[in-house]
């Protein structure tokens, strides 16, 4: 049942994402940034963790869950080394992800051989 909740949430998320793309001129590096941000929202008034123990991989997966593993490492850094972690916190929490995303998607072209379009 949890693997229907996460997919049904997921793509709620992205329809709702889908909609906004199609009905504004926002262009899509401004609406990942606009996910993000309501990630991190809504992780720091304390509603984006019990969203992520409902739906799992469905709240976790989106660029929402990105913004929100980013506060959840500067709120543990602030409590830990006070106003320097609101700087390091986030870097922190987000380096394993970012990191592995840069090293596989790497190899991926390597194995891909990535064309470029002119």
């Amino acid at each position: 049942m949890s693997y229907i909740i996460a997919f049904l949430v997921g793509g709620v998320i992205c329809a709702l994402v889908q909609i906004l793309m199609e009905k504004t001129k926002m262009l899509p590096g401004r609406i990942m940034v606009l996910l993000v941000c309501l990630g991190a929202f809504f992780s720091f008034i304390g509603l984006y963790e019990p969203f992520t123990e409902f739906a799992g991989a469905g709240a976790t997966v989106p660029l929402t869950g990105f913004g929100h593993v980013l506060m959840k490492g500067v709120k543990a850094a602030v409590d830990e080394e006070g106003l320097l972690g609101l700087f390091k916190g986030g870097f922190k929490a987000g380096a394993a992800g970012c990191s592995a995303a840069l090293i596989f998607s790497y190899l991926i072209s390597l194995v891909a051989k990535p064309k470029i379009r002119k």
